[in-house]
């Protein structure tokens, strides 16, 4: 008993010991922050000079200081993503605001009002780290679930569909996308020969191609964003009842895109401008949110569809299986460190939890080793969950001990299992009823490297999808299908794309054909083509609103948190409307730029001074989601008289941007033919700078801007902006 005591004293002294240590650790490293030191703790009394034999001598090599830092420095990135390289990312929560217990034992997706954390990270699919963000692209939009089950990882996409069936061309459709193995040119870029070579060859990428051609693949702001699980995946309530399932991410804020004439100009003056959105919109406190819905489809129904449900190239329309708003995703922290985070991320779609299971999708099956190999790669070995960005925030017990970069400290002898020498609790008969249990589902017979007949249709649902679309959007995947196949040097592939797409719809292969001096479209040309398979499945519907953006008519308030107006101004400038405007823009969450011929400040019509941030010359209006032009009779002659300034207007006005022009202001557009109360031309608010007309100017100015764009516009055709 003595002994006892003496150990047990020994043991207290001992810990008391540490605490302090560690506490004067604290401190020390407290009274340090100013103090700069080697990653061992040295002081460095220098970060100026390195170490030399005399003062014009040759550097010693003994300056371990020195050798520290440019070995740190040689090896401070880690492999670049083989694809989805370029991206941004947040931390967050997930509110679960639908209780799902009679679908899914998934424990996050239980108790209504609890939060799970998450952290989520946007990518464009192709180019490198340095490529632009406004590209016309495919984005990743992957949630980190960290539940208290483990961590479930919804590895997504901008797109509801792939490009491929079957992991096995996965490969073959990246080396294709990317640089020309030649001369890695272009960068970010489909518009290229090898690319449009292997999709004319593939006709199950149509689908995908058509929603690369469209307005979906130039988002305004990620913040604006849908986004989608892609494949399908099994929810597996605790009765055992199983629901096929596709996961949908809806943006608050509405889906908007940019036009593509804007994606390249905002390329060469903002490369980072989605990034940029995302990252300030946080730090203003503007939290951006999307609703998680679930389409759920019992198992047995899942082959009365009209299309094969585990074929990652068809969609589920929202007017056949309405979604189910689950909960709601909301996005509040930038990350710390982008390389700690965002590049150390490390995302799985076999990282599941139990209540949701794999489907037989070809395509997810087959990513999942490519998903481990490389991260384990990228990240230097297997224990890159042991990350603090990657760690699971539940208990974490097994016996794998080994590993680069191993970051876990455990203690004992024992590296295997049943055992009897750690805590005992390990030596038990698996097969219980605990943790994540794989759905017994029924396998076919016998092994084969065939497809499925029922993945055989490869156009029903792009030529849904193009019938989906409005006048307007079908006008823009005609013009990127026409830039796209005019950087195409060989004339067979342009041919055998606009073969294809007359199974996809007759007209729109003939406008092509028509636009590339290509002779008609020959369907048969196409259909005798090898791989070519023509299954057609019918859906119960023509056409779906729910795939249009032009079709998305906003209700209720105007959602313009982050938008960005541009206040054009010169030295006379009438303020009293402008202020009244300004100050419903900022009410809504929207921001102001004042613009000017220079930076400083200009004289207004009351003898006042008006701070100018922005200089329109080098700030042009591709910047910006609406553009206002206050009053005065000399301002606005100053702003006339500008070639930067009109070219500002005009291009806003030829983008369908909304307008607000006050007074004279509307003169501006004299040159379209615009009358002075701006008839007939859809959203642009013109008004007088007079007190009882303000408020309404306002009013009217926000709703144009709930719209986003405006179309149908007088003389936009002759217009050179």
């Amino acid at each position: 008993m003595a002994q006892s005591r003496q150990d047990a004293q020994r043991k207290s002294r001992a810990g008391e010991s540490v605490a302090a240590k560690h506490k004067q650790l604290e401190a020390f490293a407290q009274s340090a922050d100013s103090q700069l030191t080697t990653n061992h703790g040295v002081t460095i009394p220098d970060n100026h000079n390195s170490l030399k034999a005399g003062p014009r001598g040759p550097t010693l090599l003994e300056d371990f200081i020195l050798q520290e830092k440019l070995s740190h420095f040689a090896q401070e990135r880690i492999p670049e993503r083989v694809v989805y390289a370029r991206g941004c990312a947040a931390h967050g929560y997930f509110e679960l605001v639908r209780p799902m217990v009679d679908f899914t034992r998934a424990d996050f997706l239980q108790e209504v009002g609890s939060r799970t954390p998450v952290f989520v990270r946007f990518s464009n699919l192709t180019g490198a780290r340095g490529s632009a963000d406004t590209v016309r692209d495919a984005r990743g939009f992957a949630v980190k679930f960290y539940t208290r089950e483990g961590n479930f990882d919804l590895v997504g996409s901008s797109f509801p569909v792939a490009f491929v069936q079957d992991a096995m061309k996965y490969p073959d459709f990246i080396h294709a996308l990317q640089g020309e193995a030649g001369n890695d040119i272009p960068q970010a870029s489909s518009a290229h020969d090898t690319f449009w070579d292997f999709a004319s060859l593939m006709p199950e990428t149509t689908h995908a191609l058509m929603w690369l051609m469209s307005d979906h693949a130039l988002p305004r702001s990620l913040r604006m964003m849908a986004g989608f699980g892609v494949h399908t995946f099994r929810l597996v309530n605790a009765r055992g009842a199983v629901h096929c399932a596709r996961f949908l991410w809806r943006p608050r804020l509405g889906r908007h895109a940019l036009l593509a004439d804007e994606a390249v100009k905002i390329a060469g003056r903002d490369p980072d401008f989605l990034r940029r959105d995302l990252w300030e919109s946080l730090e203003a406190g503007q939290f951006p949110e999307w609703e998680l819905t679930l389409q759920l489809v019992p198992q047995e129904r899942a082959a009365s569809l009209g299309f094969d449900l585990f074929d990652p190239t068809k969609l589920l329309p929202e007017e056949v299986v309405q979604p189910l708003v689950v909960g709601r995703l909301v996005l509040n922290r930038n990350p710390d460190s982008f390389f700690a985070e965002t590049e150390q991320v490390a995302f799985h779609p076999g990282h599941l939890v139990p209540g949701i299971d794999f489907s037989e999708d070809p395509l997810l099956q087959g990513r999942l080793s490519a998903y481990t190999q490389a991260q384990a790669w990228r990240l230097s070995g297997p224990k890159h969950h042991e990350l603090p960005i990657n760690r699971s925030l539940c208990p974490v017990h097994n016996f794998q001990r080994g590993g680069a970069n191993r970051l876990q400290v455990n203690k004992g002898p024992v590296a295997y299992e049943p055992n009897s020498l750690a805590t005992g609790a390990e030596f038990r008969v698996d097969g219980g009823q605990q943790g994540f249990q794989t759905e017994a589902v029924p396998l076919e017979s016998p092994k084969l490297r065939r497809r499925s007949a029922s993945f055989d249709d490869h156009f029903s649902q792009a030529s849904f999808f193009w019938n989906s679309q409005g006048p307007t959007e079908k006008e823009h995947i005609v013009a990127a299908f026409l830039h796209e196949l005019t950087q195409v040097t060989v004339q067979g592939v342009r041919q055998r794309v606009v073969d294809n797409l007359a199974h996809v719809d007759s007209r729109l292969a003939r406008k092509l054909a028509e636009g590339l001096g290509l002779p008609p479209p020959d369907p048969k040309a196409a259909a005798g083509r090898a791989g070519f398979r023509d299954g057609r499945h019918k859906l119960p519907i023509e056409a779906a609103p729910s795939l249009s953006i032009e079709a998305a008519v906003p209700t209720g308030s105007p959602q313009l948190a982050g938008r960005r107006v541009a206040v054009l101004v010169a030295s006379g400038v009438e303020v009293g409307a402008m202020r009244v405007i300004q100050q419903a823009l900022q009410d809504a969450g929207a921001s102001c730029s004042v613009l000017g011929e220079r930076l400083g400040s200009v004289a207004t019509a009351s003898g006042q001074q008006l701070a100018v941030t922005q200089n329109f010359q080098f700030t042009p209006s591709v910047l910006f989601d609406a553009v206002l032009v206050p009053g005065g009779p000399s301002s606005v002659e100053a702003l006339a008289a500008s070639g930067d300034a009109l070219h500002f207007v005009l291009e806003a006005y030829r983008h369908g941007k909304p307008l607000c022009l006050i007074g004279e202001a509307v003169t501006l557009l004299a040159s379209l033919g615009v009358a002075a109360d701006g008839a007939g031309v859809p959203g642009l608010v013109v008004g007088r700078n007079e007190p009882p007309a303000r408020a309404q100017l306002a009013q009217d100015f926000l709703a144009a801007m709930a719209r986003h764009r405006h179309w149908g516009r007088p003389g936009v055709a002759s217009l050179a902006a």
